[in-house]
This record gives C-alpha cells, structure tokens and sequence, in this order.
C-alpha cells in the first residue's frame, strides 16, 4: 500500500473506534470522567421528609432506568439544611448532588448561616409540591378559618409543626396569620428536621396542627389518622382532590414548594454539565414520571442558567417575605 493509502486506513480506523465507543456511553457521559460511577445524594435532612423522598425517588428511577451504576442517599440533618449545605461547600468529588429547595433559601437567611447557595453549583429545579394544612382527626378544627380564629383568640396557646425554621412551612404559616389579621408575632411554631418527627407530634396530640408538603402527610390523611383542613396551591392536589385550596376557604393565600438539586462549588463546567445532562435523563425517564404522579409533584423542570437566575430571584423574594413576617431583621 502507499503511504497515503496507509495514513487513510490510519484515519479510517481511528474514526470507527471513536465512533463504537461513543456508542457504548450513555447520554450523560463527557470527556471528563465517562459515566457517572458512584453518585451522591445528599439529603440535608432527617428521614422522612421531603427532601428525603425526593433523593429516594431520584435513586429509585436512576437505578431503575440504569443513569448511574450506583447512587447512595447520604442524610446530614440540622439546622434546616445549612447543616449538610457547609458538608456540599466543602465537598471535592465531583460525583456529588445536594437535594434543596426552597426550605432551604429561608434557612440560610434564619439560621444567619456563613455557608450559602452562591457557594453551590445550581445544576436544576426538579418538582414543586402544593403545601397541606392538617389537623389531628379528633380536632375540633374542621376548616382552616376555624384554626385562625382560634390562633387569633389563644395566640401562642396553638401551636403548629412543620419543617426547619424559615422554609416554606413557616413561611406559610406567617402568610396564613397575616392574611386572617393575626399578629405573625403570635405564631407558635414548632419545626421539626424530619416529617416522621412532625407527624408523630400531630398523631400524639402534641401540636395543634401541622404544615407541610402533600406528599408528606398524604397517607395519613387517606388512612383516616389525621384531618385535612386545605391545600396552598391554586389547584386542589391530585393526591387529595377532595380537599380545598385556600383560597377556596376564602383565604388569600398561595405558596407552593419547589426542590431541586445543586453540586458542590468546585466542580469544573464539564462536571457541571455531566450532573445536568444525568438529571436531565431522570428528567425524561418514564420512572420519574411515575414517581411525579406517584408523590403528587408537579414537574417545575429547569436547568442550567434559567434555573440560576429563577434561585436568585427566590432568594431575593424569601427574604423580603422573612422580613415582612418578622422572622428575620
């Protein structure tokens, strides 16, 4: 042969090796690293919450639909998630996801933390969840204009549990008070890092009434154990279709609650992209559309620089509410 001859079967073979082993990565593969190995969900929290269902779900439909070889769900609880946010901020494998939301943008603000969502990488929004307001079944509550006309009567004699200080369910229990002309000074809020905790308060009759998201109470409320007074959403939940907004009850509120995930700061840009292309084929997959109907999450899908510019904007937003509910100065 001659040599161009040669140097073209040279080529020749080089582009069919390249082209069959391109054809053996899946989509989430980039030229830095190949497919994810051994992936990390943090969840900033105890079991049982929303966060923690959200990083089981994500685990469940990746294994399911082969997205990554192995993916572990690690909970670091405390201090509404600012906790296991400083473990992200320091994290270096780059094989690493965080579960948040935003409980979280309210925590960071109420705890006063020195770790921050600037110190993340934002890889996608994921779900929102409308918020449930519930009551122990033998409650003499049975809307929730009856719970605020008590609240404004007894004060800080009702009590409500939800989740970490600062995050949607607080936020919505001062919206709620303020809406009905109760002083938000005179909320009685008793967060819990866990929705196990919050429902084994409500259960015991520890707690006037509870706040969180649908899918956190749902069973219980479907099993009869406890009541649901209405939903913050501008729809009834699919989970619960029976139970009214709050607007409905003539309450001038809506709030829903979103999640999603972000990576740890000091990963590169092909890192970065490697994350979002993964969640993005979770995204598409027909095991997290299950999942969504399943747990009654409303696909609230964005990623890249459309999901950093609608975090700042939450940020900016939360804490003007944190403020104008007295939570924060």
């Amino acid at each position: 042969m001659s040599r161009i001859s040669l140097r073209l079967a040279a080529v020749v073979l080089a582009t069919s090796l390249t082209l069959a082993a391109c054809g053996g990565m899946t989509k989430s593969t980039t030229d830095e690293g190949g497919p994810i190995k051994k992936l990390t969900l943090i969840v900033p929290a105890d079991p049982g919450g929303g966060w923690d269902q959200t990083a089981r779900a994500m685990q469940k439909a990746m294994q399911d639909e082969k997205l990554a070889a192995n993916a572990q769900v690690v909970n670091i609880g405390g201090a509404g998630g600012t906790v296991g946010l400083a473990k992200l901020a320091n994290e270096k494998n780059p094989e690493t996801l965080m579960v948040m939301g935003y409980v979280m943008v309210g925590a960071v603000e109420t705890n006063k933390s020195s770790t921050t969502l600037a110190d993340t990488t934002p890889i996608a929004r994921l779900t929102e969840e409308s918020e449930i307001i519930v009551v122990p079944v033998d409650s003499p509550y049975d809307t929730v204009t009856d719970l605020l006309a008590d609240a404004e009567k007894k004060g800080k004699g009702v009590s409500i549990a939800g989740g970490s200080a600062g995050g949607a369910d607080h936020i919505l229990a001062g919206q709620l008070y303020k809406a009905q002309g109760v002083d938000p000074k005179d909320l009685n809020y008793i967060p819990y890092s866990g929705g196990g905790e919050s429902v084994a308060a409500l259960l015991g009759g520890k707690v006037s009434a509870g706040i969180s998201g649908v899918g956190e109470y749902a069973e219980q409320v479907k099993a009869g154990k406890l009541k649901a007074l209405a939903v913050s959403g501008p729809e009834p939940s699919d989970v619960l279709p029976d139970v009214p907004t709050l607007k409905d009850e003539g309450v001038d509120v809506e709030l829903t609650n979103w999640r999603g995930v972000v990576a740890p700061k000091s990963i590169t840009e092909a890192q970065a992209q490697r994350l979002s292309d993964l969640v993005t084929e979770l995204h598409d997959s027909a095991a997290w559309k299950a999942a969504l109907k399943e747990n009654g999450w409303a696909d609230a899908f964005l990623t890249g620089e459309e999901f950093r510019t609608f975090l700042n904007d939450d940020i900016k937003s939360v804490r003007a509410t944190l403020r104008e509910i007295g939570l924060v100065k």
